[in-house]
């Protein structure tokens, strides 16, 4: 009786070979690519047979362009890679990448026929497509794919639009319920896009905004923060003056890409296997409630923003007055949101009144008993007013153990050459360090493009 239990365990959880499935994918992408008389993308290549070697799982697929390909060289294409996966049924996909390659309609009608399949048949859940050239048409449907979709991070960065370009896009991201990471670092995005921008955030659960590198200026930037900062204002207007604000929790944040931590070939460690499990009626039912769960209340729900390098000063159309209006919108939100834990403000010349402003609303924001909002800005003001920012912005980056000797430190930050204070000396040159961190992609090696990714 025990061994015929024994046997009847080892039939539930039948272990799957993750090594053949990889060699099986490997082989049917070289066909197609031979069909479709296009490139086998070595970064593709690459990551397969390094995941064979090391028994994982491939999780991320980066399709990136040689850089010195001779013009002879066939073109690499998305489609064959797009083909394999629903030919081979491979769900274990997570992040498809896709960099500086000129995608045709077809291409992405493939992918978006593949993302509207929504967890039938598509496993991905992370759409980055960056310094990719795309029509209008292709653009357009896109964004009736991203309507239904199950993606929870969208990057376009360096992907240059229009304005009816970038409006093909926002058109699929209203009443996303899904969607929680939002990058388009470096579109050529204007002050037109700011009240799009404001509406999508406040009625979906978009919680992380990358806009470095645009130009939305000072009107722009309003006109995106004022339906965040009035309903954060009603928010914490409506909670009891004894008593700090509680949030509602914002929707469950899919891992975020943090400098020196992120890897472009996210592969996940197996023991050789994957196991095939069958279905019960209590695992459908557990299936129905994760759907469910995958569809947060709409927001605005926006805990990161990032809006350095925005022509954010008082040199625009509407000078010292529409940076007077940016700074009291802002300092609305930092008061009063309970859900914003980051702001990004570099490479703006805000000025020495609007960085009192912030100073005053980071003050403002300690007596509500309110969460630490990290804030960044540029240091072209006085140090004093500089200092004190930060020292209003600080987390405990520095922590104390138990049973250590006075003087000796834990460092909790991946970048404590760049946080200040962790110097004893050199205080000013740290805080300047801070301050001037920049953004910028290192475009992968092309073999094992695992050691490196976007920051």
């Amino acid at each position: 009786m025990p061994r015929e239990k024994e046997g009847k365990q080892k039939t539930k959880g039948t272990p799957l070979p993750i090594i053949p499935i990889l060699q099986k994918f490997l082989k049917a992408y070289e066909k197609h690519c031979a069909q479709t008389q296009t490139s086998v993308c070595p970064a593709i290549k690459q990551d397969l047979k390094t995941s064979i070697n090391n028994e994982r799982i491939l999780r991320k697929f980066m399709l990136v362009r040689p850089r010195d390909s001779p013009p002879s060289t066939l073109p690499i294409s998305l489609e064959p890679l797009l083909i394999t996966i629903q030919d081979e049924c491979y769900m274990l996909g997570k992040e498809i990448c896709i960099w500086s390659l000129q995608l045709s309609n077809p291409e992405i009608a493939r992918l978006a026929s593949l993302l509207e399949l929504k967890g039938r048949a598509c496993p991905f859940t992370s759409l980055e497509l960056i310094d990719c050239r795309m029509d209008l048409w292709s653009l357009r449907r896109l964004g009736r794919a991203l309507l239904g979709s199950c993606l929870h991070s969208l990057v376009l960065d360096y992907c240059r639009f229009g304005n009816e370009e970038i409006e093909s896009i926002f058109s699929g991201l209203e009443h996303n319920q899904r969607l929680q990471v939002l990058s388009l670092r470096y579109c050529g995005l204007g002050p037109q896009s700011g009240p799009r921008l404001g509406a999508i955030i406040s009625q979906s659960s978009i919680c992380e905004l990358h806009l470095d590198g645009n130009y939305l200026q000072c009107s722009g930037a309003v006109a995106l923060l004022r339906p965040i900062a009035e309903y954060a204002e009603m928010q914490g207007r409506d909670q009891p003056a004894t008593s700090p604000p509680v949030p509602k929790s914002p929707p469950q944040q899919l891992q975020v890409r943090q400098k020196g931590s992120s890897t472009l070939n996210q592969t996940t460690k197996s023991p050789g296997a994957v196991t095939r499990k069958t279905t019960s009626g209590k695992e459908r039912r557990k299936g129905i409630k994760k759907k469910m769960k995958d569809l947060t209340e709409a927001g605005p729900w926006l805990v990161k923003l990032y809006l350095a390098d925005n022509g954010i000063d008082g040199k625009g159309k509407e000078g010292e007055n529409g940076l007077l209006e940016f700074t009291q919108i802002l300092m609305c939100l930092i008061t009063y949101s309970a859900h914003l834990r980051e702001i990004d403000l570099g490479n703006n010349v805000l000025g020495e009144t609007a960085a009192a402003h912030i100073l005053e609303a980071l003050r403002a924001r300690k007596t509500g008993k309110l969460p630490v909002l990290k804030v960044i800005i540029t240091p072209q003001v006085s140090s004093d007013t500089f200092k004190s920012i930060w020292k209003n912005t600080k987390k405990s980056s520095i922590t104390r153990k138990k049973k250590k000797k006075p003087g000796s430190w834990s460092l909790v930050s991946p970048h404590p050459d760049t946080r200040p204070g962790l110097r004893r000396g050199g205080e000013a040159q740290a805080l300047l360090g801070l301050e001037s961190q920049t953004r910028h992609y290192r475009r992968p090696p092309l073999g094992g493009g695992g050691n490196e990714s976007p920051p």
